[in-house]
């Protein structure tokens, strides 16, 4: 289990869970590589010559940071030609074409048009955008980011590709009703310094908040689909496809300063694990594997640091972990762990930097998260390892044991890893296992 599991790729091109209004959150929740070394971002430039001019190469840094090919590509599509499929209990939305041909991209868009769209969610025929589309972010850009981000966009191929028509039912049709929305939870402006903090600090806030919308993936909701301010990077829910190909529900895990969120990580650990994707502590796998391989690892290592500092400085906030796990359910856990688990990662749940042992499970954000789905996941189907280009660090783990336990076993499991060592995470009900299933 050699995981830190969070959220933003496109593997299985399912968007975030779209609670009462339906709406979909946080670009491209995914594992798949097939572009992720970003060759076909790169290859996208109209002429060689183009990567001379310091705005283009500004703006295909920033379209990096942003992940931008990961949602606006589809499975065997051009780069940035749409028609990525994003399912949800309320309908199907497929991602745009955002290539400068003139019919079917955005090769007829002003710069206004451009901006308007990244920062206030309205396209050009004037339409409210989706926050599949996370405008919500994106508004903190600065001006000059975003012509950075419209020149690189216009000097990309133009591909002549139509997305398909979204298929959603009413009322979640009704483009009408997301400027009520907006009304209500959308605070359109640029991001501010803040002059108390350094400028790394400011520099990774604006990364993390603005192209990076960490938050996305990493917050709760509420009922109309808003982040939960006062629970802001405490863990989201999301929909993706596990190792057979099923789409299940996974969680992004705590990412304050929280015993159960980054608290146990160095800031240089946090660093090295948004440019490499893997630290001491764990390695990349499932939906986090393209946000790593197409984004972060692109960028400078000043950037990844300067994000980590920021994440660092969020105030601890447990959010809401559940009722811990009781004697019975610990002690059957217990042996549980020690006959299928412990080989690998040691009874103390330390594992080892080697690659006979598993990673380290004491203090790990993802066994703590307060929605258990990507544990149980990861237990019942395997991790989806990245093809990182630095030797592997710990064992493969079996993906098995979904067909070797009962989903109470793996809930007892499940339950003894969250409350053990001095994790803080609540119990796991065999409901919530089969669930998974």
């Amino acid at each position: 289990m050699t995981t830190l599991n969070c959220a933003g790729g496109r593997r299985s091109r399912v968007a975030a869970t779209w609670v009462t209004l339906g709406l979909t959150f946080g670009v491209g929740f995914v594992a798949a590589l097939s572009i992720a070394d970003d060759t076909k971002a790169d290859s996208t430039a109209a002429s060689p010559g183009d990567q001379g001019n310091s705005l283009v190469e500004r703006g295909r840094y920033l379209a990096r940071a942003g992940n931008c090919v990961s949602c606006h590509t589809a499975p065997g599509g051009k780069a940035f030609a749409g028609g990525l499929a994003f399912e949800t209990p309320f309908g199907k939305l497929y991602s745009t074409n955002i290539t400068p041909d003139p019919d079917t991209g955005i090769g007829k868009w002003t710069e206004a048009q451009f901006a308007r769209a990244v920062r206030e969610g309205v396209r050009a025929d004037g339409a409210h955008l989706y926050p599949a589309f996370p405008y919500t972010a994106y508004t903190k850009l600065t001006d000059e980011d975003v012509a950075a981000l419209y020149a690189y966009l216009k000097i990309v191929k133009p591909v002549n590709n139509k997305a398909p028509e979204n298929e959603m039912g009413f009322p979640f049709n009704q483009r009408w009703a997301l400027g009520l929305w907006k009304t209500m939870f959308f605070d359109e402006g640029r991001f501010q310094p803040n002059a108390a903090q350094s400028p790394e600090w400011n520099r990774g806030a604006y990364l993390v908040e603005g192209l990076g919308h960490c938050s996305a993936c990493h917050s709760p909701r509420n009922f109309m689909g808003a982040e939960k301010t006062s629970m802001a990077y405490t863990g989201g829910e999301y929909t993706d496809k596990v190792m057979t190909g099923d789409v299940r529900p996974w969680s992004a895990p705590n990412l304050t300063n929280a015993k159960n969120g980054l608290a146990p990580w160095p800031v240089e650990e946090v660093a090295a694990y948004l440019k490499t994707g893997r630290n001491s502590f764990s390695e990349t796998h499932g939906p986090m594997n393209e946000v790593i391989m197409n984004s972060t690892r692109h960028l400078t290592e000043a950037d990844t640091l300067a994000m980590a500092t920021y994440l660092k400085s969020l105030p601890a906030n447990e959010g809401n972990v559940g009722k811990p796990a009781g004697e019975a359910v610990m002690k059957s856990g217990q042996a549980l762990y020690n006959l299928h688990c412990g080989t690998c990662h040691q009874p103390t749940g330390l594992g080892a930097l080697s690659g006979d042992a598993g990673a380290k499970l004491v203090g790990n954000p993802m066994v703590q998260a307060s929605n258990p789905a990507s544990l149980i996941n990861v237990i019942l189907y395997g991790p989806h390892l990245a093809k990182l280009p630095e030797p592997k660090r710990w064992k493969d783990m079996p993906g098995n044991f979904g067909e070797k336990l009962a989903d109470e076993e793996v809930a007892h499991i499940a339950s003894y890893m969250r409350n053990a060592w001095g994790n803080v995470g609540g119990e796991v009900t065999e409901a919530q296992v089969a669930k998974q299933r």
